[in-house]
C-alpha cells in the first residue's frame, strides 16, 4: 500500500547506473553481456500479466499473518468470526436488533453499572451489520499494514485493547441510554498511536510528512462525519486520545532495542492507569439507570403473574377465579403502579420518563379492565363485554407505542 518511497529511490539508482553503463560500454559489448545473462532473466510477461491464481494470492495475503503483520489479520479474523456466528444464530445480517446486540455483549450503561463490566471489551468485537463490519475491517487492515511493523506484536495488540477499553469508557461516560458496539474506537486508537509516531523523528522525514497529512485528513473526516446521528463519536474521540497517549509513550521504547523490559513496563503501567480510570468513571456515574433496569425486572415479573389470570378463566371455579382476579391480578397491577411512580422519581433520561408515563396508563387501564372482568364473573353476565373490549383496544394501542409502533 505504501513503500516508504523505496521504489522512488530504486528508480533513481537504476537511472544513474543505466547512464553510467551506457557511457562505459559499447553497444556490441552490451549485447554480448546481455546474451550471457538472458537465460537467467525473468519473463516480463509473467511479471506484468500474473495468472488469476497469483492475483488472488496477492489479494488474500492481507489476511495471512506474517512477520511484521501478524496481529492485524488475527484481529480481522476474530471480528469476522464473531459476526458470522451471530448471523448463523439468527442475528440480522444488515441491521441487528438492540436486544440481540445487548445479548451478545454491547456497551450499555445500565447493565455495565449493574456489574457487567466485561461489556467494555466485548462490544469492541461486535458490529451492527455487515457494512459496519466491512468499513471497520478495511480501516483496521490499512492502519495495521502501516503501524504493526513499527510496534511489533505485543505493543500493537496491547495498544489496540487498551484504546478499545478507553473508547468504551468514554462512550459509557457520554451516553445515558445508548447501545453501542464496534471496533472503531480501538481502530481510532491505532490511528492515534500512528499520529503520535508521525510527529517524532522515528519515521523518515519525507515519509512522515506525506503520511501525517493523509492520516490527519482521514481522522478529521471521520470525526466530522461522526457528528451525525447514530455514530458513537465519543468512542472515536476516547480511542483517539488513548492512542495518542500510548503512541508517545511507545516512542521511549521504539528506538531503544536493548531495553526489552521497557515495553512491558509501559503496557503494564497503562493497564493499571486505564483500569483505575474505568473504576473511577463507573463509580462516579449516575447509577439510577441501573436501579431502574433492576426494578423493571420486578415490574415484568409482576406483570406476568397478573396476566396468568387469562389462562384460568375457562377452567377455574368461580370463587377461585374471583380470588385470583382480585388478590393476584388487580393486586399486582396496583403494585406495578406504585413501582412506576417510585422509579419515575429517579434521575432518568427524558425518553424514559415519557415511557414511564405510558406504562402507568397501561397499568391503570389493566386495573379497570380487571375490575370489569371481576364484576362480569361475579354477576355471571356479559353486559360488560363492550367496555372490556374498549379497554383492551386502548391497552393494545399503548403496547404498540411502547414497542415502537409495531
Amino acid at each position: 500500500m505504501f513503500d516508504w518511497k523505496k521504489n522512488k529511490k530504486n528508480v533513481e539508482n537504476f537511472i544513474e547506473n543505466f547512464i553510467e553503463l551506457k557511457e562505459k560500454f559499447t553497444n556490441e559489448e552490451l549485447s554480448i553481456k546481455f546474451a550471457e545473462i538472458e537465460a537467467e532473466l525473468n519473463n516480463d510477461d509473467e511479471i506484468l500479466n500474473p495468472s488469476s491464481l497469483e492475483k488472488n494470492s496477492s489479494f488474500f495475503s492481507i489476511f495471512k499473518p506474517v512477520e511484521g503483520y501478524f496481529i492485524t489479520p488475527i484481529l480481522i479474523y476474530l471480528n469476522i468470526i464473531v459476526f458470522a456466528i451471530m448471523v448463523l444464530l439468527g442475528v440480522d445480517f444488515f441491521s441487528p436488533s438492540s436486544d440481540n446486540l445487548i445479548l451478545w455483549g454491547a456497551n450499555f450503561r445500565p447493565l455495565i453499572l449493574d456489574g457487567e463490566w466485561w461489556r467494555l471489551v466485548t462490544n469492541c468485537f461486535l458490529h451492527i451489520g455487515i457494512f459496519h463490519l466491512l468499513m471497520n475491517m478495511y480501516a483496521l487492515m490499512y492502519i495495521g499494514v502501516l503501524l504493526e511493523p513499527y510496534l511489533g506484536k505485543f505493543k500493537f495488540v496491547s495498544a489496540y485493547l487498551l484504546a478499545g477499553l478507553l473508547a468504551s469508557v468514554t462512550s459509557l461516560w457520554w451516553h445515558d441510554f445508548t447501545i453501542s458496539a464496534g471496533a472503531s474506537g480501538a481502530i481510532f486508537g491505532m490511528y492515534g498511536v500512528f499520529l503520535a509516531l508521525l510527529t517524532t523523528n522515528l519515521i523518515e522525514k519525507n515519509t512522515r510528512k506525506t503520511l501525517l497529512t493523509s492520516i490527519s485528513i482521514f481522522v478529521g473526516y471521520n470525526l466530522i462525519y461522526g457528528l451525525k446521528g447514530d455514530i458513537d463519536n465519543a468512542a472515536h474521540i476516547g480511542g483517539l486520545i488513548a492512542g495518542l497517549i500510548i503512541g508517545y509513550a511507545y516512542t521511549f521504547n521504539l528506538d531503544e532495542e536493548n531495553q526489552v523490559n521497557l515495553k512491558y513496563k509501559i503496557v503494564g503501567t497503562f493497564t493499571i492507569v486505564f483500569s483505575v480510570v474505568t473504576f473511577i468513571v463507573c463509580n462516579g456515574l449516575n447509577n439510577d439507570l441501573a436501579v431502574y433496569s433492576s426494578r423493571m425486572k420486578e415490574f415484568y415479573d409482576m406483570e406476568k403473574m397478573a396476566l396468568e389470570i387469562y389462562s384460568r378463566v375457562n377452567y377455574e371455579p368461580k370463587e377461585e377465579l374471583l380470588y385470583d382476579i382480585k388478590d393476584r391480578g388487580i393486586y399486582y397491577w396496583n403494585a406495578n403502579i406504585d413501582l412506576i411512580n417510585e422509579v419515575d422519581k429517579l434521575n432518568l433520561p427524558d425518553e424514559i420518563h415519557q415511557k414511564n408515563s405510558k406504562i402507568l396508563s397501561y397499568c391503570e387501564l389493566r386495573v379497570k379492565s380487571f375490575q370489569l372482568i371481576y364484576k362480569a364473573v361475579s354477576e355471571e353476565t356479559n353486559k360488560y363485554d363492550l367496555e372490556i373490549k374498549n379497554y383492551d383496544n386502548q391497552i393494545q394501542t399503548i403496547i404498540n407505542e411502547l414497542n415502537g409502533g409495531q
